[in-house]
């Protein structure tokens, strides 16, 4: 293999995302930002119940939220998964990976997508599963955070860079929750693109894309059939009427069929049902 080759298939394999397949089952980011609901419930198929809570004076993850945590997993994979899972990164290095622009607006908000990260409970009763455990419980994302602005000194040579001007620069660490990091070592995982995935510009479409992925092992014929409210609460979505969560989804279903993320789908009634029904696309991750 030659060097350029080489280089190619190192991008390659930092753009897969491995993520916790429990978790993917879970609602956890709101996909409206204008929802003011004061936490997420959710009871699976499989038994048991999921709850989030933002904490005191803080709002749920909403759909920035869900972009970090799908880059710091990208990151983690990356650095083969390191066993302490802690990663370190400059805020400025996390935008630009994310495709974002980078100024003072989205420093702010990811700083404030980090701390809700490290600060929102998520509750399980037996929903969530660890290494293929009933887990019974309250965890994080990430169990711990730092972030610290850079030294005056170094603040002051960004007026070297006019693009960076109203930017805050700054340092991050962070550490997975061990709960996600045992499920991603023992192989219980959910494997996506990143770069399909920040190639959708819907939130909705990006929860799709990834509770597709995790619905894939258990469809082997590649079809995926879905009552709608259980879909709109797995997601989750705040709008309750068939019409108003067909709305809401048929945008995101052209988007996912334009990327070939799927092959076809649909919105079905049978008796005084609603279905969504999904034909999968091949792997692309």
């Amino acid at each position: 293999m030659t060097a350029g080759n080489q280089r190619r298939g190192n991008r390659s394999t930092a753009r897969v995302v491995l993520l916790d397949r429990s978790f993917e089952q879970m609602p956890v980011f709101r996909l409206s930002d204008s929802s003011d609901e004061a936490s997420i419930d959710f009871e699976p198929t499989t038994g048991g119940r999921w709850r989030v809570m933002p904490a005191p004076g803080e709002r749920l993850p909403g759909t920035f939220d869900q972009d970090v945590y799908v880059e710091i997993f990208r990151r983690y994979h990356d650095l083969g998964q390191p066993p302490e899972g802690s990663l370190a990164f400059t805020l400025h290095a996390f935008l630009r990976s994310m495709g974002r622009r980078v100024d003072g607006r989205t420093y702010a908000q990811l700083r404030s997508a980090l701390t809700r990260l490290h600060r929102t409970r998520l509750e399980s009763d037996h929903a969530y599963h660890v290494a293929g455990k009933p887990f019974n419980g309250t965890f994080s994302v990430l169990s711990a955070l730092t972030i610290e602005r850079r030294r005056a000194m170094e603040r002051d040579q960004l007026g070297l860079f006019p693009a960076l001007t109203n930017a805050e620069p700054g340092d991050a660490r962070v550490t997975i929750a061990t709960a996600l990091r045992t499920n991603l070592a023992a192989g219980h995982a959910v494997a996506v693109s990143a770069s399909r995935y920040f190639a959708l510009s819907s939130p909705v479409a990006r929860r799709i894309y990834r509770l597709l992925e995790f619905q894939r092992p258990a469809h082997e014929d590649g079809l995926w059939r879905v009552p709608l409210e259980l879909l709109a609460e797995q997601l989750p979505l705040v709008q309750r009427f068939p019409s108003h969560l067909q709305r809401v989804l048929q945008p995101a279903h052209e988007m996912l069929l334009t990327a070939g993320l799927l092959q076809t789908a649909s919105i079905t009634r049978d008796e005084r049902a609603w279905f969504v029904e999904y034909t999968l696309s091949r792997p692309v991750a």
